[in-house]
C-alpha cells in the first residue's frame, strides 16, 4: 500500500507516488493497478490513479450512469470509442510528446483503451 487514507496521511501525490505505483503495477500479472483516492467510506465520488503497463487488457466497456473524466499524469494511451452495436467511431491519443491530456467520458458510451508503454492516469467518475 502507498499509503494508509485512515491514517491521516496527506494526499500529494508526487514523482515517488507515481513511481511505487508503476512498480506495483509491473509486477500484478493484469499489467495495472489501482490506487483509490476517495477521503472515506462515505465519500460517494469515485477517484483513483490508475496505473497501466503495455500489454494490459482493458474490455470494452461503458458505465451506464457515470460520467468519467480521465487526465493522463504520465505516459502515453490511445483511448478508443465504440458505437453501441461494435465498430469503432473514434481513437484520441492522450500524453505524445509527453504532453499533458485528458478526456470526458459521457455515460453509457462504449469505451477502452490502449497502453503505450507505462502510463499512470487520474479517473474521477461521479459515483461510488
Amino acid at each position: 500500500m502507498l499509503w494508509d487514507l485512515k491514517s491521516g496521511d496527506r494526499m500529494i501525490i508526487d514523482k515517488s507516488i507515481l513511481g511505487a505505483l508503476s512498480d506495483l503495477t509491473k509486477a500484478n500479472r493484469r499489467l495495472r493497478q489501482a490506487m483509490g483516492l476517495r477521503n472515506s467510506p462515505d465519500d460517494l465520488s469515485q477517484r483513483m490513479l490508475n496505473a497501466l503497463e503495455s500489454g494490459t487488457v482493458m474490455p470494452i466497456h461503458r458505465h451506464h450512469t457515470l460520467l468519467e473524466i480521465v487526465v493522463i499524469l504520465r505516459g502515453k494511451i490511445e483511448w478508443v470509442f465504440y458505437y453501441d452495436k461494435g465498430g469503432e467511431t473514434e481513437r484520441a491519443v492522450l500524453g505524445a510528446n509527453g504532453e499533458p491530456g485528458m478526456i470526458n467520458v459521457e455515460r453509457d458510451r462504449r469505451h477502452s483503451l490502449n497502453c503505450i508503454g507505462s502510463a499512470v492516469l487520474f479517473e474521477s467518475k461521479n459515483g461510488a
